[in-house]
């Protein structure tokens, strides 16, 4: 019968060859897969696996505390409110600022002679204070210079040029802008002078190496900038961040940092006459959120100032270790790997199911264009897991979401458009799987091979890349090269070269969104092709 129905394939049959012959194929197949109740429970499993990991994962945090009035709280009701930018962005906002109110326009100009710094800590005795057992050097990031910002509430807008430990001069604003100056560190025989000048909304940022010629950095344009700003110094040094690798994985120690900056030639035009330097520590905050205003350190001798800082400028990320509890959405979808082995066995079973009880002869012989069938199963396959999947990310990060937040748990707001490309990229990574699940069981044609195969291809690589059974390198290695890649559609916050963070997996992956989704994709049109032409050559 295989014979002649493959004598019968190139130029009979040409109702097929038509719309309405592929969609007698395509109802015929979805017929199929929805009168199978197993395949049809599979995926309803699939759908409440998923959102159960998804929450369980979300609602293991148990927040309580004592208001100070011997009442226990809570929840969110434990948690200080997390500083949020003008983008609407999480926010760390923490640093030593010197001060004056400056009421229209103005420039704040000052030489910067020096950038030391302190971190680690705790190994010495309580009486010896925090820096005991420090050692001594700056972080990277550890940040002196000049700001023009609103007010000295967290959040408010804000531009700055300063000076960084290993990145030279930069001009930053609003938290998430970054413009490069003067490269090199500063010192007593490589000093940089620093300037900032405010006309309207718009903040302008120069540097030079002499004091005589001055070199634009870039401008920033402040939205509602009101007319009295607070102008003046500022010292800022974020926690260090030590990782090491090894074939486990990573491991990482996190602790404070302090960083002292030396300015001099400190001039501020447009200021209040007569108005002195006012000392001010830009988030100090108690338990419960309250400002206290205690100055770090900021010393003055004749025109000469020394101020210490610790904390940062600069947008949160997950891993940055800016301290609290915080999560992503994506965190909700972790329940998605689960899920995915469930579709994946589905959808190479959707093929394999045919040749084990030899229906296949039945199925070609009525539909000999073999090419169809195979496309009609594909698009069938990945309809069904593409709509389970999507009802189930939608349910897991609603209500993930909600959990979270009554929990105390911050989670990190995103765009609506974001917010789409995760929840809908998670349904389509499962859906897109399950096809090369498919086309791996036309080519085995059995079951437990097809299953051991699409198992090997999608979750053996995953495993290996994000659960840190691998060094970093290796790690993302297999996040490019594999279908494993395709969970990058679900990173939601973005990398900011500004932020010291570990900016590995599963935090973050090495490929773009799309990329590593495009990665899954290449494989699973890839199978499909080598299906295709097995079906073709070989007897049903």
């Amino acid at each position: 019968m295989s014979a002649t129905i493959a004598r019968h394939r190139p130029g009979q049959d040409r109702q097929n060859a038509g719309p309405d012959g592929f969609g007698r194929i395509l109802r015929a197949e979805w017929i199929k897969f929805r009168t199978v109740r197993g395949w049809v429970i599979a995926l309803v499993i699939a759908v409440v696996l998923m959102d159960l990991v998804g929450l369980f994962a979300g609602g293991q945090v148990n927040t309580t505390c004592d208001n100070g009035g011997g009442k226990i709280l809570h929840g969110a009701a434990c948690v200080p409110p997390t500083p949020v930018g003008p983008g609407g962005e999480p926010v760390t906002d923490s640093f030593t600022f010197v001060h004056q109110p400056l009421t229209g326009n103005g420039t704040i100009t000052v030489r910067m002679t020096s950038l030391t710094g302190r971190y680690g800590g705790g190994a010495g005795p309580a009486s010896q204070g925090p820096a005991a057992g420090s050692k001594i050097g700056v972080q990277p990031w550890s940040k002196a210079g000049i700001i023009i910002k609103q007010n000295t509430w967290q959040g408010s807008a804000y531009a700055a040029m300063m000076i960084t430990g290993s990145h030279g001069v930069r001009m930053q604003d609003d938290f998430t802008h970054d413009i490069a100056g003067l490269p090199g560190r500063v010192s007593a025989r490589a000093p940089r002078w620093l300037r900032l000048t405010r006309s309207g909304a718009t903040i302008t940022g120069y540097d030079s190496a002499d004091g005589r010629r001055w070199t634009e950095v870039g401008s920033a344009t402040l939205a509602g900038l009101s007319s009295t700003v607070q102008a003046g110094l500022f010292v800022t040094s974020p926690a260090y961040n030590e990782t090491t690798q090894s074939f486990g994985g990573t491991n990482g120690q996190i602790g404070p940092s302090l960083a002292t900056g030396t300015f001099d030639d400190v001039s501020l035009s447009g200021g209040r006459p007569g108005a002195a330097w006012a000392g001010y520590d830009v988030g100090n905050q108690d338990a419960f959120g309250a400002q206290s205003g205690r100055v770090e350190s900021f010393q003055r001798a004749g025109g000469r100032f020394t101020v210490t800082g610790s904390g940062d400028i600069a947008p949160q990320v997950p891993g940055g270790g800016g301290g609290g509890l915080n999560s992503t959405i994506e965190d909700h979808l972790v329940g998605a790997f689960a899920a995915l082995i469930v579709m994946v066995v589905v959808g190479a079973m959707f093929m394999t199911a045919e040749y084990r009880r030899g229906l296949i002869r039945t199925t070609l012989a009525a539909t000999p264009r073999r090419g169809r069938v195979l496309a009609a199963k594909a698009i069938v396959i990945a309809a069904v897991t593409f709509a389970a999947g999507l009802v189930a990310a939608v349910i897991a990060v609603a209500v993930g979401i909600r959990l979270s937040h009554d929990q105390g748990v911050y989670v990190f707001p995103v765009s609506w458009m974001t917010w789409l490309r995760v929840v809908a990229g998670t349904a389509a990574v499962l859906a897109v799987s399950s096809v090369l699940g498919l086309a791996l069981g036309t080519m085995l044609r059995r079951s437990a091979a097809a299953v051991a195969a699409a198992i090997v291809a999608t979750v053996v690589p995953f495993l290996l890349g994000v659960a840190q059974l691998l060094p970093v390198g290796a790690a993302e290695w297999v996040l490019r090269v594999t279908p494993a890649a395709a969970f990058a559609i679900q990173q939601s916050v973005p990398a900011y070269s500004q932020v010291l963070a570990n900016y590995t997996p599963p935090l973050y992956f090495p490929l773009p969104p799309l990329a590593g989704f495009g990665v899954l994709c290449g494989y699973a049109a890839l199978a499909l092709g080598l299906a295709f032409i097995a079906l073709r050559r070989r007897d049903a």
